[in-house]
């Protein structure tokens, strides 16, 4: 009997907030078990929705100012403030996230961190003695160069002159002067909630990774990952954190190099998930689940390096829950993320990009009620047969 179910999905980028994909899901699950017990938990990785969701779980509060876009435009963005009062949340999505970057004007090497600085004078001046930056979902490349501007760094060329923003700019940086740095940043303590998996430099350095989603070409990508080498070397010459290695070390490319500028003004790099599910009682919730029900925009052999699914999965298995994983697209990998039971894609059909991002929300309730109704089809089905259907596979299924 189903008598709880878990829905604990991350957004689905540029289409659903974490918050929208778990309402949708909610809706397929009501249509297939109209009586049981839902538990919605829409996780955040520290990309889009991270500010609002923390605040909402711990009673905190929205902080809405105008701050500098990753095009150097005024926007209106917000951080957030944790119930307790001491603790600020700053989404660098939501003042230079990938969204907010038309899509014929995406161009990483021009876009800039200088608002995620903005954002952390603008939360130091709360008052609050830990600051937890989010990162994902960038639209930048910048090495967080604009971030350190924008706290008072100034980045300068063989000539001294300050250098304009942008992630290419950085192949042009001499030094770095730290002496206009906020003060305030050595009374606090400065989190980065990251994915360890990301690194600023070297073969799999954010630019060559994370590059070509955020519209560079080839050309741009080789110039990128010239510019942030330079970047690290100045910044492990000039701000030495603590003997940290900032071209490689955990953390240091995430959010387009954000990590790597803010571990050298002494920020502590941490997995993103050790730092943010606490606040949210996930693994309570998911011991208390007949079904965990997660899902992503894509499902595939990137999912186990960070990905909320497959860290949902890894802690639905410490109780023995089983999962459900929905994903726009089903990648190669899909199959084998660890903990995942069965694997199911929402489009129903081919459709163009453009549509399926329209209509997302539908797409996954009605995938969710697809699904389901296939669990209760199985559980219905005599024993034997059911043996007979799993035996000698160890791989999850994949209901398209």
């Amino acid at each position: 009997m189903l008598n709880r179910v878990v829905v604990a999905p991350s957004g689905f980028k540029e289409s659903l907030s974490a918050q929208a994909a778990a309402d949708a899901i909610a809706a397929g699950v009501r249509r297939a078990l109209p009586h049981v017990d839902i538990d919605r938990v829409p996780l955040v990785d520290g990309g889009e929705g991270t500010a609002v969701a923390l605040s909402a779980a711990t009673g905190g509060r929205l902080v809405a100012l105008a701050a500098t876009g990753p095009l150097g435009e005024r926007i209106g963005t917000h951080f957030a403030l944790l119930g307790g009062g001491d603790t600020a949340v700053v989404e660098m999505a939501a003042v230079a996230g990938l969204s907010l970057v038309p899509r014929s004007l995406r161009d990483p090497g021009a876009t800039t961190t200088y608002g995620v600085g903005e954002l952390i004078r603008a939360a130091l001046g709360t008052g609050v003695r830990r600051v937890l930056v989010g990162c994902g979902d960038s639209g930048t490349c910048d090495g967080g160069a604009g971030a350190l501007q924008a706290l008072g760094a100034r980045l300068l060329d063989a000539d001294g002159f300050e250098l304009p923003h942008g992630g290419r700019e950085l192949r042009r940086l001499a030094r770095i002067d730290p002496s206009g740095l906020d003060p305030r940043l050595g009374g606090v303590d400065l989190l980065v909630a990251c994915n360890p998996y990301n690194v600023l430099c070297g073969e799999r350095g954010v630019a060559r990774v994370f590059g070509p989603q955020k519209g560079a070409t080839p050309a741009q990508v080789e110039e990128l990952s010239e510019a942030l080498e330079n970047w690290a070397r100045v910044l492990n010459r000039d701000l030495p954190a603590g003997g940290a290695d900032l071209r490689l070390d955990p953390g240091t490319g995430a959010s387009g190099g954000l990590g790597a500028g803010l571990a050298a003004l002494g920020a502590r790099l941490l997995p993103r998930f050790e730092v943010l599910l606490d606040h949210l009682d996930l693994d309570a919730r998911l011991a208390r689940a007949d079904l965990v029900v997660t899902a992503e925009g894509a499902l595939d052999h990137q999912t186990p390096r960070g990905k909320v699914p497959a860290e949902v999965a890894r802690r639905a298995k410490l109780h023995g829950r089983p999962v459900l994983a929905l994903a726009g697209t089903l990648g190669d990998g899909a199959h084998e993320v660890p903990g995942i039971d069965a694997c199911h894609g929402i489009l129903p059909a081919p459709m163009a990009l453009a549509e399926a991002l329209l209509r997302a929300a539908e797409l996954l309730t009605d995938a969710t009620e697809r699904a389901l109704r296939m669990i209760l089809l199985g559980a219905r089905l005599p024993a034997h047969a059911a043996a007979a259907e799993v035996s000698g596979t160890h791989r999850p299924s994949s209901v398209r």
